[in-house]
């Protein structure tokens, strides 16, 4: 995984844009919380789908224990940089 080079001056959804530019796996939630500080990736996407960037919401179930974990991964649909 490839992690953006963020100023100061970037805006979170700057950073989640150039993450998906960069990385075709996507980006997680968790992944954005420990990278980048962002807790909010749900939100940070919506308006990025809204600027008009074409992201989809992958469903990813697991299987921790006897515990079934389900989270989103977030990939970008466009040509990559």
């Amino acid at each position: 995984m490839e992690i953006v080079e963020a100023d100061e001056k970037m805006s979170q959804c700057e950073i989640i844009l150039q993450h998906l530019q960069k990385n075709p796996e996507g980006i997680t939630p968790l992944d954005a919380l420990n990278y980048y500080g962002i807790m909010r990736l749900g939100a940070r996407v919506w308006d990025l789908k809204a600027e008009g960037h074409d992201i989809k919401t992958e469903t990813v179930r697991k299987k921790r224990g006897k515990k079934n974990i389900q989270y989103a991964r977030y990939v970008l649909k466009e040509a990559t940089v």
